[in-house]
């Protein structure tokens, strides 16, 4: 495991204190468990909405019907899908607390992430409209956003490794202000859903988007390491 030494430390700190047999197979399997759900680069996951239990979601090629007109986000499924999993992205081999800047590629649509295109506004209540795109197509994309930080949600302080069934505050840095022209003083803003609907066509979805007002539980997510990836992509 290319990431056995960034947590190899740890675990040699806890057997120092260690003084049976007992208490060293109970710390070897706490460790096990411990070390298979820490989220590496690369991994995949689903995140579950916390205050109403349903996963985010896309589809490829459902697009928006106001705003950017890309790709719509919303959250929807019980239980995670095919359009529920996200490549997550980092610059090294476990992602940190408070330090590490992530990104969420789309399993389905393979080369989209999520973000958000300033200027453009959710479809029902007006904030910041998220979406997935395809940056190599944007020949705007100083607009485009799709680095995004975490936190944890009870703990603004709290130290150590992003790991499975951990609930976050997920948020972003918008490089431009409400008019569009680019800012190093752009106001950080938190994904959001609720229980509010947009349609397309005949269908309704649950909103998603950023806002930059006081958080809540609805801006709450339990991120998940989906450890068999056994469903099948189509071409």
């Amino acid at each position: 495991m290319k990431h056995f030494d960034s947590i190899s430390n740890e675990f040699y700190e806890k057997m120092k204190n260690v003084t049976s047999l007992n208490e060293l197979v109970k710390e070897f399997e706490d460790f096990v468990v411990y070390e298979s759900n820490l989220i590496t680069n690369d991994s995949i996951v689903a995140l579950k909405h916390v205050a109403t239990g349903k996963y985010l979601n896309s589809v490829e090629d459902l697009h928006y019907r106001t705003g950017s007109g890309h790709q719509t986000v919303f959250v929807g499924s019980l239980e995670p899908g095919l359009n529920s999993l996200w490549k997550i992205k980092f610059d090294k081999e476990l992602a940190t607390y408070a330090s590490t800047s992530i990104k969420l590629q789309h399993v389905k649509s393979k080369n989209k992430f999520l973000g958000t295109y300033s200027g453009y506004k959710s479809p029902s209540s007006n904030h910041t409209e998220v979406s997935c795109n395809n940056i190599s197509y944007d020949s705007t994309r100083v607009h485009w956003v799709e680095n995004w930080k975490f936190n944890h949600n009870k703990f603004e302080n709290h130290q150590g490794y992003l790991k499975s069934n951990d609930i976050i505050h997920l948020s972003i840095k918008k490089t431009t202000n409400d008019r569009g022209h680019y800012t190093q003083h752009s106001q950080v803003e938190f994904l959001y859903s609720h229980d509010v609907r947009f349609t397309i066509g005949d269908d309704n979805f649950q909103e998603v988007f950023c806002h930059n007002e006081s958080l809540g539980g609805n801006d709450e997510w339990c991120i998940e390491l989906i450890k068999q990836y056994i469903w099948t992509i189509d071409d």
